[in-house]
């Protein structure tokens, strides 16, 4: 690997402008007068966007401007010795040392962790000090070449990293205690480039970790990739300290513990008020709490160590959690374009809509007046949105698999999916194998000069091929075939008593698993099927209702029963998650019943699939018709007949309310005691 920083990068005790900009843009330029960029200005650009969403000064006199540029070809660390120096935001004064790190666009980890060694070596005081006695361009590049591990062997070995010993043995004071021990906090930090805030971030928390006497274990998510904290330790953990300024990565593992947030820059800064805060939401009980797709923190195992069955189910979650805006904002579009005031039930009669939007405007509006336009543009846009519903499946199971490199081949995959009339199982299989192709390509061993293409050229290009090419040769006319043979099946059931079966059967799969696969597959054949539905062929609009009205069932029967009917038989926790389980029914969140679930599943998941079962049947029985593919009660207005689904909600909601009630007075019944320790594990 070439070296990062040459005698021709660095200078020492100069000026090169008044102010910030000028001093990237000198270095900038310097960079490219070495060869090792191809245009200043781009350079520049690339960094100066950077320096406007945080500044890159930091305590000490030291600024870090950095970025990733396409200018790049070699990353480049320039150096600058200010005389005087240039103020970069930090709160006390100007700096003095300023390093322009320089990074090719799609650099490697062995470049990023390079890079990322010098941000960690800059939060030793010994490092800076080197810096500032140096006397010759030389020098700083031995100290810089030393401390980022390209010295040679021979030289003088980098300056140890600030171990801070006496700090070690602190004892802890009271205010950093939790249950009169140390606190244990676990922390992530993370910045948009992953290189430089990333890591000293996490070392200046580390180090406060240290001088306060407490337990604090850091996670630093740079481009270089991350080592995960072990699970067992997050588990122990009080607290968590999130110092990022993008999404953490599988936040799932913390779900459920007291969080403190802040962008990656304040845990340079500011690492002592950030423990402090962490401590105290230790302590209190209102804190806030980190959310994720798992249930509790508890609840999740490492990825290596969970079965196949688990990770299935996971992959196939994350696909449908993605797609559900995509159907929910799309879907309550095309039903608000139904309202009377605007288009009507006929906004798209003989595909007017589309049309409408194109040929017409607010100056030029259609024979059927405003609302008959803006109609026609809330159904559009409703109907694009839909449109990307296989896509967005498919493309979010194969990141469940592999990652961003799996993004766009199984975008691709969905929708040569949809092309083929395959459907969303088409999309499911179609990202399934667009993930596994990427996550094979991505563990191949290639030369060090490919790895920078491989997730951003070629893993997308073949597996995409891959994925859907075997969609277009095999499977895709087999998977189309099945998926007409149901739709047949279905309208051939509509208008005969056969419709009730399929209501039933819709409903017992809402209730089965409450979020999980088996009701995630109801739903999304439900909601793939709408767009298809019209005056002409209501089918796809029952099947909604069904599905929505049956789905709603768990959580409502839950709340009723253990905030009216049977208090006594819940403990304490239950009834309170019994009071936000109403407003969670109401919305059609059928989660709102896992926390019961969990805790007594051989009672309350049966009697939620008798309630569902017999909701879907009454809905299909009273013709209920849904336009709207998600918001239950707060969408009535796309709901007909509006009596039907609500005696078909409250008949599902007693019955299965009942059953529950008495299965626990009479089948089995263990003590409320024993029950709601694990249960209270489960529903943090």
């Amino acid at each position: 690997m070439s070296q990062t920083i040459t005698p021709d990068l660095v200078s020492l005790d100069v000026g090169l402008g008044a102010d910030k900009a000028a001093v990237i843009r000198a270095l900038a330029a310097r960079v490219v007068a070495q060869g090792r960029a191809t245009d200043a200005e781009a350079l520049f650009a690339d960094a100066w966007a950077r320096e406007q969403k945080d500044e890159t000064g930091l305590p000490g006199g030291i600024a870090i401007p950095h970025a990733k540029s396409a200018a790049v070809t070699q990353p480049s660390l320039a150096f600058a010795r200010l005389s005087p120096g240039v103020a970069f935001g930090a709160d006390d004064g100007p700096a003095d040392l300023v390093f322009l790190i320089a990074a090719p666009e799609g650099a490697a980890e062995a470049h990023l962790a390079v890079l990322s060694k010098l941000a960690r070596s800059l939060m030793q005081d010994d490092f800076t000090s080197g810096l500032r006695a140096a006397r010759s361009n030389d020098e700083v590049v031995t100290i810089v070449r030393n401390a980022i591990g390209e010295g040679d062997a021979s030289a003088a070995p980098a300056p140890a990293r600030a171990a801070a010993p006496a700090a070690a043995l602190v004892t802890a004071g009271e205010d950093l205690l939790v249950d009169g021990r140390p606190a244990r906090i676990v922390a992530v930090t993370s910045c948009a480039t992953g290189i430089a805030h990333t890591f000293m971030a996490a070392d200046a928390l580390t180090a406060q970790g240290k001088k306060s006497g407490i337990d604090l274990v850091v996670e630093p998510q740079g481009s270089s990739g991350y080592k995960a904290i072990p699970q067992e330790v997050i588990d122990n953990a009080d607290a968590v300290i999130f110092a990022t300024d993008v999404d953490v990565r599988e936040i799932h593992r913390f779900s459920g513990k007291p969080v403190v947030r802040s962008g990656v820059k304040r845990g340079i800064e500011h690492p002592a008020a950030l423990v402090s805060e962490a401590v105290a939401a230790a302590n209190d009980p209102n804190a806030a709490r980190v959310t994720g797709t798992a249930t509790s923190s508890t609840a999740t195992a490492a990825a290596s160590n969970i079965s196949m069955g688990a990770r299935i189910q996971r992959i196939l979650l994350t696909g449908v959690s993605y797609m559900i805006p995509f159907v929910a904002g799309g879907g309550l579009l095309i039903a608000l374009s139904f309202l009377p005031f605007l288009g009507g039930v006929d906004v798209n009669a003989d595909n007017q809509a589309f049309d409408i939007i194109i040929d017409n405007s607010l100056w030029d509006l259609p024979p059927g007046g405003l609302g008959l336009y803006l109609g026609s543009v809330l159904y559009v846009i409703g109907v694009t949105s839909m449109g990307f519903l296989v896509s967005a499946l498919a493309g979010y199971i194969a990141f469940a698999i592999a990652d961003r490199p799996g993004i766009a081949p199984g975008f691709v995959a969905g929708a040569v999916a949809v092309i083929m009339n395959a459907g969303f199982i088409g999309g499911i299989i179609g990202g399934l194998l667009a993930g596994v192709v990427a996550w094979w390509f991505a563990r191949m061993d290639v030369p060090r000069w490919l790895r920078g293409l491989m997730p951003v050229v070629i893993i997308p290009i073949l597996a995409s091929i891959v994925a859907s090419g075997l969609m277009i040769l095999f499977l895709g006319r087999p998977i189309a075939t099945l998926m007409e043979w149901l739709n047949v099946w279905l309208n051939d059931l509509a208008g005969t008593a056969g419709v009730v079966v399929v209501g039933v059967i819709l409903g017992i799969m809402m209730c089965f698993d409450l979020g999980g696969p088996v009701n995630k597959v109801a739903y999304a054949f439900a909601v793939a099927g709408l767009a298809a539905g019209s005056a002409e062929n209501p089918t796809p609009y029952l099947i909604m209702a069904a599905v929505m009205c049956a789905g709603m069932v768990p959580p409502l029967a839950m709340a009723l029963a253990s905030t009216v009917m049977a208090r006594d038989l819940f403990p304490p926790v239950e009834r309170e998650n019994g009071k936000a389980a109403w407003l969670l029914g109401a919305a059609f969140i059928s989660e709102g019943a896992i926390p019961f679930a969990a805790a007594d599943p051989l009672r309350v998941i049966p009697a939620s699939m008798v309630g569902g079962a017999i909701t879907g049947g009454l809905a299909m029985a009273f013709g209920v018709q849904s336009l709207a593919p998600h918001g239950g009660l707060f969408v009535l207005f796309a709901i007909q007949p509006i009596w039907g689904f609500l005696v078909a909600l409250a008949a599902g909601t007693v019955v299965t309310a009942l059953l529950v009630i008495a299965l626990k007075k009479w089948v089995g019944r263990k003590e409320l005691t024993q029950a709601e320790a694990p249960f209270e594990a489960v529903a943090a």
